[in-house]
């Protein structure tokens, strides 16, 4: 990979260009053929997927209150509200029975994270119909997975991804949003670089607003080696996620609603997750982190309830609203997880893991 990067950056185009062309192309492929046009991160992809649908004041978009901030940013940048709705608590992905309540007139998307599994193309292509809304995925998490036996991304309406470090894959900063035809791919074209038109007599010329979200092609010549490793690395992650399980299986402080879905065989793994019983510890979870810490083990919060951090808190939110979102907010610690991993450094992971829980049990 440093080499053919090294290639790029000999060939002095840095900028987009012919990697990024053939970097689109391979994830197309990729994702069975739908139209893919890079951008500079998923949180971009998701804005021009908003300007993209004309989303802006007095619109409303359904958000999940489990997810990563950006999921709702996005919504306030483009003047739109943003509405919360709970999620299930063993997927931790949108509870679509709850989002159908939410629904009003106003409504004119429905934004879902593919969380702890993939979300169902098929549930989310009957939301959309049902109540003559679009729908744009978060799939940040997602590269790599499938669903119904395609890859995320193969089905449905407007997709985003993530290339950033801590996904399966990445660009260093990069991500990518699937659309539907040429029409929306060459709207994207523009949003993604000021707005800027070509005409026939090569001037250039601006109707739209657009950003500046255009991936170089040093960035995207690092994601073509990557792409390549990709399904290796998602086997190399269910591997690992199923030695946790056995790791921990039997163990009464982390009984399996504690733990991702194990049969689930279309995740990709990004992350491993479990639910701390804090309401049998006697300490809380920044301490049990830091007894981690110091056994050179890092783990990480992924994530909080989003309506309950004070952007949204002005906006009216409140606890209470969203149970399951904030008890998952509450209680959620992330695990080492990445393809290099051992058998050794999984057990070791889950030792410290079971060991703390028993050492810091209430009486």
């Amino acid at each position: 990979m440093i080499a053919a990067v090294g290639e790029t950056l000999a060939s002095r185009w840095l900028a987009s260009g012919p990697q990024v062309a053939a970097f689109e192309a391979a994830l197309s492929a990729f994702l069975g053929g739908r139209p893919v046009r890079t951008l500079t991160s998923a949180t971009g992809a998701m804005e021009v997927a908003l300007e993209l649908l004309a989303v802006g004041p007095g619109d409303e978009v359904i958000v999940p209150a489990q997810t990563f901030f950006a999921a709702a940013n996005v919504v306030e940048r483009v003047g739109a509200r943003t509405i919360f709705v709970d999620v299930d608590l063993l997927t931790r992905n949108i509870d679509l029975a709850a989002a159908s309540a939410a629904v009003t007139p106003r409504t004119r998307v429905l934004a879902p994270t593919h969380y702890n599994a993939p979300l169902d193309p098929d549930a989310l292509a009957a939301f959309a119909k049902r109540h003559g809304v679009r729908v744009i995925e978060d799939a940040a998490l997602a590269i790599g997975s499938s669903a119904g036996g395609n890859p995320v991304g193969a089905r449905g309406d407007l997709v985003s991804f993530s290339f950033h470090p801590n996904k399966n894959m990445t660009t260093i900063e990069g991500g990518a949003l699937v659309v539907n035809d040429a029409d929306e791919a060459a709207r994207v074209e523009r949003l993604r670089f000021h707005g800027i038109r070509r005409n026939p007599d090569g001037t250039r010329d601006v109707d739209v607003a657009g950003g500046k979200y255009n991936l170089s092609d040093v960035a995207a010549r690092l994601g073509l080696a990557q792409l390549e490793r990709l399904p290796a690395w998602c086997r190399a992650r269910a591997r690992l996620a199923e030695l946790y399980f056995e790791a921990f299986a039997g163990e009464e402080l982390l009984p399996p609603e504690r733990l991702p879905p194990r049969d689930n065989p279309g995740h990709s793994w990004n992350m491993f997750t479990v639910l701390l019983p804090l309401d049998r510890m006697a300490i809380d979870r920044k301490a049990f982190m830091d007894a981690m810490h110091a056994d050179g083990i890092g783990t990480g919060l992924s994530y909080e309830a989003v309506h309950l951090t004070t952007l949204f808190r002005s906006r009216g939110w409140r606890e209470g609203r969203f149970p399951v979102a904030e008890r998952i907010g509450r209680e959620t610690v992330t695990l080492p997880l990445f393809p290099e991993m051992t058998e050794t450094d999984v057990a070791r992971v889950a030792g410290a893991v079971r060991r703390h829980l028993r050492s810091k049990a209430k009486p």
